[in-house]
């Protein structure tokens, strides 16, 4: 019987060893089945998480739960947008809070997520994306104590690290951004009253509508918190903020009532010193403030007490208070002092638009010089009401002796203010700028602003402005940036837009500069990163700037562009959207003048253009010299000679300095030459050209008065036929060459049979027939290759051997005085009148004949008549062509 029952002991041990090894791989898989069903039953959003594992603990008591990659995901009206996402949730509870059915209460001990971020949203209408669970009829018809009692948090103790809290509230243009944020506390949440000791550190950012009052400022806060659960109530009881390095203690408490929030929370500063105000600004400005010398005090103070709820906010009243306060940096020269603060920022109504600033001072000093500003800010989150008060003089110099500005500002000169404002943010909207009212006046004098963007430091030797209700007057603005100078006056009529409602500055202005250098406004932009691991690099670009839209009346001595030296440049600039409109553009260019009409946009990445352009009495030398387009529109540029007048119509792509890229181009030109010469060293083509033609000296030809008409688009120009004349000789050119020089032209020149040597003109002397005087023939020139060697063929040998067989054809059948009708139907063939042709069907004598002509002996009586006959037309041409391809031209005195 005893071993009867140890076997059956050993039985019931291996069954739970068996359910001991088992339960992991049980609940692993129960876990996210669980979970998933209580939250997905509950709420309108989708749960999901990519894994969920258990860990137990000893003998079963607790177990960790590890939710991985989880994710909370709306359904309508934000269908999509994430809610809650994190890298890992951890949860320590009991075992058996994992097998309680829905309606039982489960208890949670410890909480931990990580690489969370939690976006909450409020659309224009005021609909919440957190507005997720889901109200069923047996929650409609529970009471609030019966329905409250199915979760327990039993906590006691929860991390959230590294996460991201946002609150975009689009109904109010409220924006709320709390990054890097690590928080944790510990102890009983159990208790119905417990202590809660907390540690949190973040950054904050806040905007509202459309102005950003804090840009990741640090805060941290040690806290601890006496919670009454039982009551809702959370209390401030030992506890250390700090804002940036500004040290805050609170007092007070927070009530959660069922219809509304209850606060009762005051703050201060712990310490009076001067070294509060430091504090508040960035780190990265107020460097190492424990090294700075203050003097007087800084002190800030506040309450919020009330209600919130949908329609009210707690009333607060906080103070900032400094008086006769001083501070110097150890290794600056200079000292800030007399420095005065008087600030209110109150809401006295629990109304979120009846909250208003009232600076009533704010002044300080800088050697002798003094700035104050008053001012009054009203419904400063409704329809903002500003009116304000500046006055006092300042150089500027003083500041970075004064003050650790940013590295690579540099700014001096004297600035003398007397300006008062009063506007509302409604008018600012709505570009009612007569409801505004701003008077006074501002002067610059020997200003200096150096930076790293900038290639050159900015000097304005004198700016004066005064300012109207309706308008900015700039009376005066002289100043300098690199080679350039530049006088300016004018009007801006949206100074407050621009300065709080990001419009563009809209003015019209007189700009008038001696030398006006474009090179001096290249600006760095950086480049896209080829890949994650490079760099980003920097490319200069000349760019419009986009706040512009304003019209601007140039009058400039010298504009140097490129390689170019604009003189006496006047017309119109209408900028607007990165866009530079030209309009009646004129200037002084290569003894001549330049009218230009068009645009020039660098909005896109890479900046166009569209222009029109008009040349009157361009020296064409200097101007193809020195213009990179002329050289590749035109391959003989170099050795043209003397004035043009032109019209170019053009449109394509700019590089980076504003010199158009040859390659994108597209467009016509239209150019008369007024006068010009030609010399041909200058022009591989043209010397080529003459060089193949003897008769030919093209530093001859007159050119006054050509016209002529090319087109050009993707790189390739087109030439419209056009004629020119060299003594008596027609020559009709057309055809085409690329921008990468490549030339295919034909040029067909009539010459008259004077130019073909003495022994052509020999035979038509012999014919005796007047109508052979105005004899020509068309040589066709055939050009290729490229600028710098170029080729060229011409078809002058089959030409004169054809002329020379029908000339001796003609004189033969005169000689022989027979065949009149054959020599008559042959010369009018050889005129035009006729189609005709010389032949070899005529008789043995026809040797004979052509060896009188040139004066020939007899040939011998051995040779064939067919052989003769061909052995003198071989020699008289081959005469012929000696000549007119010899290397020395023939000096032709036929008139």
């Amino acid at each position: 019987m005893k071993k009867r029952a140890l076997k059956i002991v050993g039985i019931i041990f291996l069954m739970l060893l068996g359910l001991v090894i088992a339960l992991p791989f049980f609940l692993e898989g129960k876990i996210a089945e669980i979970i998933k069903n209580k939250v997905n039953q509950n709420v309108n959003a989708t749960l999901d998480f990519e894994d969920a594992n258990l860990s137990l603990i000893k003998s079963f008591p607790n177990a960790y739960v590890d939710l991985h990659n989880t994710s909370l995901v709306n359904k309508a009206p934000f269908i999509g947008d994430t809610l809650f996402s994190s890298g890992t949730v951890a949860l320590k509870m009991s075992i058996k809070e994992l097998f309680k059915s829905a309606d039982e209460p489960i208890a949670i001990k410890s909480l931990i997520v990580d690489n969370a971020k939690l976006h909450i949203k409020v659309d224009a209408d005021g609909n919440a994306n957190y507005d997720i669970a889901k109200e069923t009829e047996a929650e409609a018809q529970t009471t609030p104590e019966e329905g409250s009692n199915n979760f327990t948090l039993a906590l006691e103790a929860y991390e959230i690290t590294n996460t991201a809290i946002i609150y975009d509230d689009f109904s109010s243009g409220m924006h709320l951004v709390i990054s890097e944020m690590n928080h944790s506390g510990t102890g009983d949440l159990s208790l119905e009253q417990s202590e809660l000791q907390t540690k949190t550190d973040a950054l904050v950012s806040f905007e509202l509508d459309s102005t950003k009052y804090l840009n990741k400022n640090k805060v941290s806060l040690d806290a601890l918190l006496g919670i009454d659960l039982k009551a809702n109530k959370y209390s401030f009881l030992e506890n250390k903020a700090l804002v940036n390095q500004l040290p805050l203690v609170f007092d007070g408490f927070v009530k959660v009532n069922e219809e509304n929030q209850e606060v009762d929370i005051s703050f201060k500063t712990p310490s009076s010193d001067f070294k509060n105000f430091l504090a508040l600004i960035p780190e990265e400005y107020s460097k190492n403030i424990e090294s700075v010398k203050t003097t007087g005090n800084f002190e800030v103070n506040g309450q919020f007490k009330g209600i919130v709820d949908e329609e009210h906010i707690p009333t607060f009243a906080i103070n900032i208070n400094s008086e006769n306060a001083s501070f110097k940096y150890p290794d600056l020269p200079k000292a800030v002092k007399n420095v005065f603060i008087d600030t209110q920022i109150n809401n006295e109504t629990g109304i979120t638009e009846d909250t208003y600033v009232n600076i009533k001072k704010l002044s300080f000093q800088i050697d002798e010089d003094r700035f104050n500003v008053n001012a009054k800010i009203k419904d400063l989150l409704g329809n903002t009401k500003v009116n304000a008060h500046a006055d006092g003089k300042m150089n500027l110099a003083n500041i970075s002796k004064a003050y650790p500005v940013p590295s690579g500002l540099d700014l001096s000169g004297l600035l003398t203010a007397d300006v008062t404002t009063a506007f509302d943010m409604a008018s600012l909207e709505n570009k009612k700028y007569a409801n505004t009212k701003t008077s006074g006046k501002m002067d610059v004098k020997e200003f200096k602003y150096n930076s790293e963007e900038l290639k050159n430091p900015v000097i304005i030797n004198t700016a004066a402005v005064t300012f109207n209700p309706e308008a900015v007057s700039l009376n005066s603005f002289d100043g300098k940036t690199g080679q350039t100078d530049f006088k300016a006056t004018g009007t801006i009529t949206n100074l407050l837009g621009f300065l709080f409602n990001e419009e563009n500055v809209e003015g019209n202005f007189k700009l008038q500069s001696d030398t006006f250098a474009l090179n001096d406004f290249m600006v760095d932009e950086v480049l896209a990163e080829e890949t994650p691991t490079e760099n980003p690099t920097t490319n200069e670009r000349i760019k419009i700037p986009s706040f512009l839209d304003a019209t601007i009346d140039v009058t400039a001595t010298n504009v140097l562009y490129d390689n170019l030296n604009l003189k006496n440049l006047t017309g119109r600039l209408k900028i607007k959207d990165e866009t530079a409109l030209l309009q009646n553009l004129s200037s002084d260019l290569f003894d001549g003048k330049l009218s230009v009409n068009g645009s020039v946009s660098t909005k896109s990445e890479i900046s166009t253009f569209d222009m029109a352009l008009g040349m009157e009495s361009f020296k064409i030398g200097e101007s193809f010299k020195a213009l990179d387009m002329f050289k590749v529109l035109a391959p003989v540029a170099n050795a043209l000679q003397g004035k043009l007048n032109s019209t170019i119509k053009l449109s394509g792509n700019l590089e980076d300095d504003m010199t158009p890229n040859l390659g994108a181009l597209t467009g016509n030109v239209l150019a008369e030459v007024l006068s010009t010469n030609l010399d041909t060293k200058n022009a591989p083509l043209l010397k080529a050209l003459d060089g193949k033609l003897s008769f030919l000296d093209l530093e001859a030809i007159d050119l006054k008065g050509l016209k002529t008409a090319l087109s050009f688009d993707n790189g390739k120009v087109k030439v419209k036929p056009f004629a020119l004349k060299y003594k008596d000789i027609a020559i009709n050119v057309d055809g085409s060459h690329t921008f990468d020089r490549q030339l295919q032209y034909k040029a067909t020149l009539d010459v008259p049979a004077k130019y073909l040597g003495a022994e052509v003109n020999n035979l038509i002397a012999k014919i005796d027939d007047s109508s052979l005087k105005d004899l020509t023939i068309p040589v066709i020139a055939n050009i290729g290759g490229n600028y710098t060697s170029p080729n060229v063929t011409t078809d002058l040998t089959s030409g004169v051997s054809k002329l020379t067989q029908q000339l001796v054809e003609i004189q033969k059948q005169k000689l022989l005085n027979q065949g009149k009708d054959k020599a008559k139907d042959l010369l009018g063939g050889l005129l035009g009148n006729k189609d005709s042709t010389a032949t070899d069907a005529t008789n043995t004598s026809a040797a004979d004949v052509l060896g009188s002509l040139l004066g020939n002996k007899k040939k011998d009586s051995t040779q064939t008549d067919s052989t003769k006959k061909k052995d003198a037309v071989k020699d008289a041409a081959g005469s012929i062509l000696g000549g007119l391809l010899g290397k020395k031209k023939q000096k032709d005195t036929v008139n």
